[in-house]
């Protein structure tokens, strides 16, 4: 979808970043600003600061600054597109998309006041469940034996829905509302000849859990049975505002945990999610009576660049297991983590952390399976790899995985594994499998597992050619731009591609550089997320009359424009290698912050040392003779 510049900066205009801020953060006023705890990192002294008279916000802790929409794709999850229509339905302004007809545009707007009308049926029967719940001694009784305190049941909207086949009638004025159909909570049936329709609610005697989206907007609910009855979990079936491939329990209650914790735990329940909330991981969020999709890994990748999957030990807990596997291939890149937790079979999270503790779980979910290996394991179960025809069958089974991951040096490094495996040389595997092979797959000597060395080819091998460590200097013939920032804008002016290689911490330290660099940055994320990847020339006729126009038409056409004959691959290295150098400089700034602020908070010690740490993970290693 196409939205012109002109509407963006109009929408922004009328947009007061602090009404739209203060919906999800708690804000006071301080001077000519608004301060208040930032939503994007732990503190308990405020730091965050909203201007009015800028339309900005930012954050001295943790340098994270941008405008009304930026925030909600920061905070809410939200795609630039998602983040623009948002803001649009609230100062009632209609988003023009030229690619559409009059008629479809008109359809838009009638689904879109659907939705709207559709979230408030159902916050209304939410807030019924609530003061139902008040009053139920069974379901506060069944809360209290699950260790949920009202604290965390307020923060979740749990409620209860009474015994009775109409309970709702007493809550809308019209019990017959189609509305009422549509959003999940009530059923209808007819007879078998399609006579008399009989109506009853969908959720009765029933504990309730609210389903949110990003926005906090109740979408549908989930319902346990207090007794023995079935089904045991009831969810609101599918509607015009709830998919359950697309939506995941607890997102919205533990996107600000998720930056926290620094991952994000699936579970299998929405009783899960709660109970580990009360007991110390507010992380956690659940499918919801589906198996994991590729679109519940794309969003929660929006949040955080780790994701543990939670399963039971047993033989339905590893079928989960394997299609959450699927899932979360085609989003399995170099700077991700994808980890898979089984627990004992007799366990599940918040029976295992009551028993043995919340320090018995972390270490758990430290040592959880890593996706190669367990995509190694899918690969090769049931084949014996003793004999030609079960190293073919694992041959086989990898293929459908390995081709669905995104190219890098964790795919190639799969390559080699599972060649190792069933005896190929990893040219030779990608021969059997039909496929391109990736590049660096050419003539010369490996090292082997055993230390020494072997020419490509061998049956044992995996193929892959010794390259020179990338630096951040350009190819040979090509001047380097005048700066580190202006090196990174180019290559990524370039190559929009390269965007989707970064990580989380990457984006932030492009979009938080002083200007004109950060907002170029800043816009640039924008067109990947509105358009797609853009040629030059396209991204040139969108820069016209912007502030950082004459910093990138300087950039594409002075010192280091020519890429001439640069693959994406040596783009991407050299961009890798770059922006580690930058990482390396922005954590020493921070490790001199943390230092001196030891003086006063000694906690702060501890953030020292792993600022430290990740720093020296990130600089070369530089041996004898080097430079």
């Amino acid at each position: 979808m196409a939205i012109p510049q002109t509407f963006i900066q109009e929408l922004l205009a009328r947009t007061d970043v602090v009404e739209i801020v203060g919906r999800y953060v708690q804000l006071k006023k301080g001077g000519a600003n608004f301060m208040g705890l930032c939503p994007f990192h732990g503190e308990k002294s405020p730091s965050f600061s909203v201007s009015p008279t800028k339309q900005f916000y930012h954050c001295f802790g943790c340098g994270k600054n941008g405008n009304a929409v930026s925030f909600l794709m920061e905070h809410a999850g939200m795609t630039f597109v998602e983040a623009v229509k948002d803001l649009a339905q609230q100062y009632g302004m209609q988003v023009p998309d030229d690619d559409a007809s009059p008629q479809d545009r008109a359809r838009a707007a009638e689904q879109r006041q659907k939705q709207a009308t559709l979230n408030d049926v159902l916050e209304k029967a939410g807030e019924s469940y609530r003061k139902h719940l008040k009053n139920s001694p069974r379901a506060i009784e069944y809360f209290k034996g699950r260790g949920l305190s009202g604290e965390v049941a307020k923060q979740f909207g749990l409620g209860y829905a009474p015994e009775g086949w109409r309970s709702l009638a007493s809550v809308f004025p019209s019990y017959d509302d189609p509305l009422l159909v549509e959003s999940g909570l009530v059923i209808l049936n007819t007879d078998d000849n399609g006579g008399e329709e009989k109506r009853y609610d969908r959720f009765r005697d029933r504990v309730m859990f609210p389903i949110r989206n990003v926005k906090g907007e109740c979408i549908g609910f989930g319902g346990r049975v207090l007794g023995e009855g079935t089904p045991k979990y009831l969810n609101s079936p599918e509607t015009p505002v709830f998919s359950k491939g697309r939506e995941l329990y607890g997102l919205f209650e533990a996107r600000n945990a998720l930056r926290e914790h620094g991952y994000v735990l699936v579970t299998e329940g929405y009783m899960d999610v709660v109970a580990l909330a009360q007991l110390g991981f507010p992380n956690a969020v659940a499918t919801l009576g589906t198996a994991c999709t590729p679109d519940h890994v794309q969003k929660l990748f929006r949040f955080t660049d780790s994701v543990v999957f939670s399963f039971d030990g047993d033989s339905a807990g590893r079928r989960a297991a394997r299609k959450a596997l699927d899932g979360a291939l085609p989003y399995a890149t170099d700077v991700r983590s994808v980890k898979f937790l089984f627990l004992p079979a007799e366990h599940d999270p918040d029976s295992f952390i009551r028993e043995f503790g919340r320090e018995a779980f972390s270490r758990y979910v430290s040592e959880a399976t890593p996706l190669s290996r367990f995509l190694v394991d899918a690969a090769r179960e049931d084949c014996d790899l003793n004999t030609a025809e079960g190293r073919a069958h694992m041959a086989s089974n990898a293929k459908p995985l390995w081709t669905q991951m995104p190219d890098g040096a964790l795919k190639r490094q799969m390559l080699g594994e599972l060649a190792d495996l069933v005896q190929l040389a990893s040219r030779e595997l990608t021969d059997v499998w039909g496929v391109t092979k990736p590049q660096g797959l050419e003539s010369g000597t490996r090292k082997a597992r055993d230390g020494t060395s072997r020419p490509y080819g061998g049956n044992s091998g995996s193929g892959y050619a010794q390259k020179p460590r990338p630096s951040q200097n350009p190819r040979p013939g090509r001047a380097l731009p005048a700066s580190r920032a202006d090196h990174a804008a180019r290559l990524l002016l370039s190559n929009m591609m390269a965007w989707d290689s970064l990580s989380g911490e990457d984006h932030a330290m492009l979009c938080e550089l002083p200007s004109p660099h950060g907002p170029l940055f800043v816009w640039l994320e924008g067109q990947l997320h509105e358009h797609g990847a853009l040629a030059w020339g396209a991204l040139r006729e969108g820069l016209r009359e912007l502030e950082f126009e004459e910093l990138a038409l300087k950039l594409m056409s002075g010192p280091g424009a020519d890429a001439s004959g640069e693959t994406p691959e040596e783009s991407g290295q050299e961009l890798r290698a770059l922006l580690n150098l930058m990482l390396v400089d922005r954590l020493k700034l921070m490790e001199t912050e943390a230092l001196q602020a030891v003086k006063t908070d000694p906690s702060a010690l501890q953030r020292y040392r792993e600022l430290q740490d990740r720093r020296l993970a990130l600089t070369p290693i530089k041996t004898a003779g080097s430079p």
